[in-house]
C-alpha cells in the first residue's frame, strides 16, 4: 500500500523520499568572533499555507514551541551557523472552504476533525507511541550556508536596527526526514549602541515549499496505518505541498562568546520533551549537564 500511494501521488512515478534522519546537527561556530544568541519562546511562530481549488488550510504553531540556537560573528556574516526547533504538538489549523471551485472562500473556522487528521497523516497523534511522537513532532532547520548578503559586516551599517537579507541554506527536518533546502530570509539586528547586537529578528521574505510526498506525509487512519484516500485523489480539496514562513527572534546569551571548543561540546541536537543542557533538572534542582536541548 505504500509503494502504491506513492506512485500514484506522482502520476506513475516513484516519489524521492528525503533521507530518514531523527534529528539534526549543529555546526560549530565558524569564526572566533561568533556571538551566540538563543531563541525566544515569547515572541514569534512558525506558519503554513496549503491552497487547493476549494479549501485553503492555515497552519501555525506558536512561539512557546520554538527554540534553537545561532551563532553570528557581527563582522562576517557569513560564518553564521544555526539550528532551530519546532514542536508540532502545539500545532493548530484553520480552514476556509468553497462549495464548488471558482466559488467564494467562506469564513476561517478551526475545525477539530481536521486538527486531527493532520496529526494522523503527520504520525503524532493520541495513539502514536511515546518515542515516535516526539520524534515525528519535531521539526528542525539547520543553517550551514548564507548567500547573496545585502551586508556581511554589519558595522559598515548604522543606527539601532540594522537590516540584512539573504538565502539561507541547510537541512529541514520533518517526520523524520531531511533535506537539503534554501529559503530567502531578512534579519534585523537590534543595537543598544555600537558593540554586539542585543538580539536578531529573522523572518522569511518568501516561503519555503515542503512537499508532503517528499517527507512521507499522507493521508492515515491512526498511527502507521495509510488510509486508502491518496494525497492525489484528494488534491482538489487538500494541496500536496505546504509554504512554510517562519518568524522568530534570538536574543544575545549570558555566555555570548563561548570559546570553539565549549561551543561545539555544548552543540547537542534536540530531543523533545528533555531539559536543556546544563539547567536545573525539575526534580532535583541539579544541572544535567549531560542532558540534549529541549525542543520547543
Amino acid at each position: 500500500l505504500t509503494l502504491s500511494t506513492l506512485l500514484l501521488a506522482c502520476g506513475g512515478e516513484p516519489v524521492k523520499l528525503a533521507e530518514q534522519a531523527e534529528k539534526l546537527t549543529i555546526e560549530a561556530p565558524k569564526s572566533q568572533g561568533a556571538r551566540r544568541f538563543v531563541v525566544d519562546a515569547t515572541s514569534g511562530e512558525l506558519g503554513f499555507d496549503m491552497d487547493a481549488p476549494i479549501e485553503k488550510i492555515r497552519g501555525r504553531v506558536p512561539a512557546s514551541a520554538l527554540s534553537g540556537e545561532i551563532f553570528v560573528d557581527p563582522s562576517d556574516l557569513t560564518k553564521a551557523t544555526g539550528l532551530v526547533h519546532v514542536d508540532l504538538r502545539e500545532l493548530e489549523l484553520f480552514q476556509r472552504k468553497a462549495d464548488e471551485e471558482g466559488k467564494p472562500f467562506g469564513e476561517e473556522t478551526k475545525n477539530d476533525t481536521q486538527n486531527q487528521h493532520a496529526r494522523e497523516w503527520l504520525e503524532i497523534g493520541a495513539d502514536a507511541p511515546a518515542d515516535a511522537l516526539a520524534k515525528n513532532a519535531l521539526i528542525e532547520f539547520s543553517l550551514r550556508e548564507l548567500k547573496d548578503l545585502s551586508a556581511t559586516d554589519l558595522s559598515k551599517l548604522t543606527g539601532p536596527e540594522r537590516k540584512v537579507t539573504f538565502t539561507a541554506t541547510g537541512e529541514f527536518l520533518l517526520h523524520q526526514r531531511k533535506a537539503t533546502k534554501s529559503v530567502k530570509l531578512e534579519a534585523t539586528f537590534t543595537y543598544a549602541g555600537d558593540a554586539t547586537p542585543s538580539s536578531v529578528r529573522v523572518k522569511s521574505l518568501e516561503p519555503l515549499e515542503i512537499g508532503l510526498d517528499e517527507y512521507d506525509v499522507h493521508p492515515r487512519e491512526g498511527f502507521g496505518r495509510l488510509a486508502a484516500k491518496t494525497l492525489q485523489t484528494l488534491s482538489p480539496k487538500v494541496a500536496k505541498a505546504a509554504a512554510v514562513h517562519l518568524e522568530f527572534t534570538a536574543k544575545l546569551a549570558p555566555d555570548a562568546k563561548p570559546t570553539m571548543e565549549s561551543a561545539a561540546a555544548g552543540a547537542a541536537p534536540a530531543v523533545a520533551g528533555q531539559p536543556p543542557s546544563g539547567t536545573p533538572h525539575p526534580d532535583t534542582g541539579k544541572a544535567d549537564a549531560k542532558a540534549p536541548a529541549k525542543a520547543g
